[in-house]
């Protein structure tokens, strides 16, 4: 079966994950990042979400994942206001891809996904000390809305960032 390819980025394929792309992804999850879910966290996003959880594949590998959920709660970046809004719950890429715009082609997607679903904005978590990430995001036209202390299981903050979603 073909499988739907969003993007490109030179041999790079960024496309909907599916069903058996989550064991692959819960192995980049585990190599990549200090957070881990349950198995039966991600077969859930990908149900309830399937248009946003997007996987970066080079030759019928997987090197990295976006997986992304919509919402409708208060908006990051307008006081007082509703928002319909994507949440990034985890991205990940793994480390010898990292550098070649991966993460930003998987935001990317899942930022036009979104787009597609009336999301207006996107927003997510990341530790304080993840520099790298942080200037990633920045990048992409993220802010820093607040911060959240002790997000993480072994007491770190989280700051909590959020950008517009461009139609």
């Amino acid at each position: 079966m073909q499988k739907a390819v969003i993007s490109r980025l030179g041999e790079y394929e960024i496309r909907t994950c599916e069903k058996e792309d989550i064991p692959p992804v819960i192995e980049i999850n585990m190599r990549t990042l200090p957070e881990h879910y349950s198995d039966y966290f991600y077969y859930e996003i990908l149900s309830e979400h399937p248009d946003t959880f997007l996987v970066a594949e080079l030759r019928g590998v997987l090197v990295g994942y976006i997986m992304c959920r919509i919402e409708y709660g208060f908006s990051q970046l307008k006081r007082l206001s509703l928002a319909r809004k994507g949440h990034v719950v985890s991205v990940a890429v793994e480390e010898e891809h990292r550098g070649k715009g991966i993460g930003t082609a998987l935001i990317q997607a899942a930022h036009a996904e979104m787009a597609k679903k009336t999301a207006t904005e996107c927003y997510l978590e990341v530790r304080v000390s993840n520099k790298p990430a942080i200037s990633l995001y920045e990048r992409l036209g993220y802010k820093v809305t607040s911060r959240v202390d002790a997000y993480y299981r072994d007491g770190e903050g989280a700051l909590v960032m959020a950008a517009k979603v461009e139609r």
